[in-house]
């Protein structure tokens, strides 16, 4: 099957007065349709700047990064694939003066998509995810966890392949965490979306994902690529940490960034 993503030898340095900062070297790898990857690394290695390079934010200075949106590949700052990639950040920056209703419509509002179909999937989603209920509520009515949920379905709504999770729950308290990493994997997954996902958290990255990147120390490159098998599929990311597999996969993620540290 021909990867939905594909990063070829590619790099990347920052430039100011004092000089060259080599930010990422020669990274390549693959993202499978419908696959999760986890992307772990040292504070500081160019996890988040790798997310602006496939988002077509930043553009490489070397190598490519193609998405395959039509037979050919595309490269990844091209603003037509830009619409096809969702990006979730740390904060779920839902407008206070707009409902919760009026903030999962406001991308599509922006792109001028208010069509009917998609606002019936909207509703959809709303009603799927346990929001419909608090549509015309404010953010501030909202738990964490469920104003998660109205950001993540704010990005869904318009229509992405590909989502990039830049550390979506570091800024929740550990058991909402639990609770919103079992709720996006489920949405993910009923979606049947691809992601990758930034995180520092190594056991957030065992449970949820089906691959881990682990990255060296800037300048970065991939140190190796851990392969997630648990004896029994479909198990939610909570389900998984009650499992062997999930205390050796993470012991082994343990060893490899002492390592690299």
């Amino acid at each position: 099957m021909k990867p939905l993503l594909e990063l070829k030898n590619v790099c990347y340095a920052y430039h100011s007065r004092a000089g060259e900062t080599s930010a990422l070297q020669d990274i390549s790898f693959q993202l499978r349709q419908g696959e999760f990857i986890a992307l772990v690394g040292p504070s500081g290695c160019g996890k988040s700047t790798l997310l602006s390079l496939i988002s077509g934010l930043l553009v490489p200075e070397s190598g490519s990064i193609l998405f395959s949106a039509d037979s050919a590949g595309a490269a990844a700052d091209d603003s037509r694939l830009r619409e096809k990639i969702g990006y979730m950040l740390q904060r779920d920056h839902l407008f206070e003066w707009r409902t919760v209703y009026r903030n999962v419509i406001l991308g599509l509002e922006i792109q001028h998509r208010l069509s009917d179909e998609n606002l019936a999937k909207v509703d959809k989603m709303l009603k799927d995810y346990g929001l419909d209920r608090f549509r015309d509520a404010r953010p501030s009515e909202l738990s964490g966890g469920m104003r998660q949920r109205a950001a993540l379905i704010r990005t869904l709504a318009l229509g992405p392949e590909l989502l990039l999770l830049d550390e979506p729950f570091s800024a929740l308290d550990f058991q909402t965490r639990l609770a919103v990493c079992d709720d996006v994997s489920a949405i993910l997954h009923h979606e049947k979306k691809t992601a990758l996902l930034v995180t520092h958290d190594l056991s957030e990255a065992v449970s949820m994902a089906d691959r881990i990147l682990v990255l060296t120390k800037r300048p970065a490159s991939i140190r190796t690529i851990l392969e997630l098998h648990f004896g029994q599929d479909g198990l939610s990311p909570l389900a998984r940490r009650s499992t062997k597999e999930f205390q050796e996969y993470f012991n082994l993620l343990w060893e490899e960034m002492n390592d690299n540290v």
